[in-house]
């Protein structure tokens, strides 16, 4: 019975394919061919470029900005002023990194605070860790340093650059954050 089936499959297979014959073939190519003989494509011309014209400059009369008096001015407040940038920045490159400096601060969660014998401490959360933080206690990258703690808040001073590439500090506040794990 099995082999009557298989048989029966084969033959209804083969019938199926002589079906797909390729009379249709001649109807479509002739159309293709009709098609490509009538339609043509359209082609918008590209427009000519504009000529450029060159402008002559003329600079009013005025001071030059490589005069050398200009330059020597300029050369004495930048020198001036990085010695007190660079010795800002120096200050804290050069003293050892607590370990709550190796975090970004908006990664630095206050979840509290207390009174320990008269002295404040700010009770941070740091990848699932608990911390005390006192005044004077840096964390942040940014150099940041403990100025405050309150109930609600810390207070810190970051030294961080300005538009400039001035280092600068700039106070900066960790909100307490309630409710928050």
């Amino acid at each position: 019975m099995k082999p009557f089936i298989s048989l029966m499959c084969v033959a209804l297979g083969v019938s199926l394919l002589g079906g797909c014959s390729s009379g249709d073939e001649a109807e479509l190519s002739t159309w293709m061919q009709q098609q490509r003989a009538t339609t043509r494509p359209k082609v918008t011309p590209i427009e000519e470029p504009k000529q450029f014209k060159p402008a002559d400059y003329f600079a009013p009369l005025s001071e030059d900005p490589f005069a050398s008096l200009r330059l020597t001015q300029a050369l004495r407040r930048d020198t001036a002023g990085s010695t007190n940038n660079t010795t800002l920045l120096a200050l804290q490159q050069n003293r050892r990194k607590e370990p709550l400096e190796a975090y970004p601060l908006d990664t630095i969660r206050m979840v509290g605070s207390m009174n320990k014998t008269g002295v404040p401490i700010g009770l941070v959360r740091v990848d699932k860790l608990l911390y005390q933080v006192r005044v004077g206690d840096h964390l942040g990258m940014n150099y940041g340093r403990v100025k405050a703690i309150t109930e609600s808040n810390m207070q810190l001073i970051e030294i961080v650059q300005d538009p400039t590439g001035d280092w600068i500090e700039r106070p900066t506040t960790l909100d307490l954050q309630e409710g928050q794990r």
